[in-house]
């Protein structure tokens, strides 16, 4: 028996290594002579750097920068071999992960931390910025990479504005003339696996932004400022970001850089998956284990586990996704991929991530079980 682990994270529980291991754990108490191949993953978003530690050539870097509150941290990118490329997470700076639960609030968020760390690789003489967005916790459009760069935001009274969410509301001119000159050269590549735009019902602002600390207010004003920023951008660079797919990942980052750097929205599980020649590993196994956290409507916009399962079903190849929690209606099209939820039904979040390991284990092993009858 030849298994593909193949998890993202169960955010807030366990990292993807842990979901990994745990998970091999499991597939070797119900087929001991099993050989595993334990590769946790990323979508492009959190845990894209310990993918390429693993699998690509290059070295991870460590730079000063701060959070999304503008707290001092130490955060790592990823610098390829040749010392032209680098890939940075934006959830390593302005991540929900460094914020505590109070803490959380789009409206005073910023990815300045992200725009320092650019910085930093920019000065390692690079070229190319691949930049992974997910688990952000904000909501500025990248005004704050932007801002870090060079770039500044004013008011109606040519006052420059903190690059905040609070704040995209009340931008009326927006001044590159000060940007750093290297910006123009470097060739900047978004990994972004959905397909939300900025504005809408399925937009940044409604799809994410509660997870972020948004109440309904909120959410509303961060839909205003979004509106406003795109305004400004069409005015000034006559450039629509308002119905770029993509454009609203990772609070409106995609977008901004897209309208101001000529910045690429590319996959980001297929550029990883391409790094680590993902399709021809797939080839070899019998069976095929991911997961997340939560698998809901979200999920099916292309996150990790489901971007697994059709690679892996396109050669008919069992798969197992194994989810915390799952709430979706409309279940996806593929009749190799079966879905199960680890949590308990009847079980409150706190104790569910507490026990997260234990009822991933207890849970996949009864799956696999009941299919080790049927082969």
């Amino acid at each position: 028996m030849k298994a593909l682990i193949i998890p993202d994270s169960f955010k807030g529980s366990l990292t993807a290594s842990q979901v990994a291991n745990q998970m091999a754990k499991a597939v070797k108490i119900v087929f001991p002579n099993a050989s595993c191949t334990i590769t946790p993953f990323s979508d492009g978003g959190e845990g894209a750097i310990e993918v390429l530690k693993n699998e690509a050539e290059g070295k991870i870097i460590d730079c000063y920068s701060t959070d999304s509150l503008k707290r001092s941290l130490t955060a790592p990118y990823f610098l390829f071999e040749d010392s032209q490329s680098a890939w940075i997470e934006l959830s390593q700076t302005a991540g929900l992960i460094q914020l505590e639960e109070h803490e959380k609030n789009p409206l005073k968020t910023s990815t300045w931390g992200t725009g320092i760390m650019i910085l930093h690789a920019l000065n390692q003489g690079c070229k190319t910025i691949y930049l992974g967005i997910g688990g952000s916790a904000t909501h500025d459009l990248g005004a704050g990479i932007i801002s870090a760069l060079g770039g500044r935001f004013y008011d109606q009274k040519n006052k420059i504005l903190e690059p905040i969410g609070a704040n995209l509301s009340k931008i009326e001119r927006i001044d590159l003339r000060n940007l750093d000159p290297r910006v123009k050269n470097v060739n900047w590549v978004i990994a972004c696996d959905v397909q939300n735009i900025i504005t809408g019902p399925r937009g940044a602002a409604h799809t994410y932004a509660k997870q972020k600390g948004a109440t309904k207010k909120i959410i509303e004003e961060l839909e205003i400022g979004s509106n406003n920023f795109a305004r400004v951008v069409k005015k000034q660079f006559d450039k629509n970001i308002l119905n770029l797919p993509g454009g609203g990942a990772a609070g409106g980052v995609s977008a901004g850089l897209f309208s101001l750097f000529n910045a690429k929205i590319e996959k980001g599980f297929e550029l990883l998956a391409q790094r680590i020649n993902l399709e021809e590993q797939i080839k070899k196994m019998d069976i095929v284990l991911t997961g997340e956290g939560h698998f809901d409507e979200q999920s099916t916009f292309g996150k990790l586990p489901l971007k697994v399962a059709e690679l892996s079903c396109r050669y008919k190849i069992k798969t197992f996704l194994f989810a915390g929690k799952t709430s979706i209606k409309n279940l996806p099209d593929l009749p190799c991929l079966k879905i199960y939820q680890t949590s308990p039904a009847i079980v409150n979040l706190p104790d569910a991530m507490k026990n997260a390991s234990h009822n991933l284990e207890s849970k996949v092993i009864e799956v696999l079980l009941r299919f080790k009858k049927q082969i």
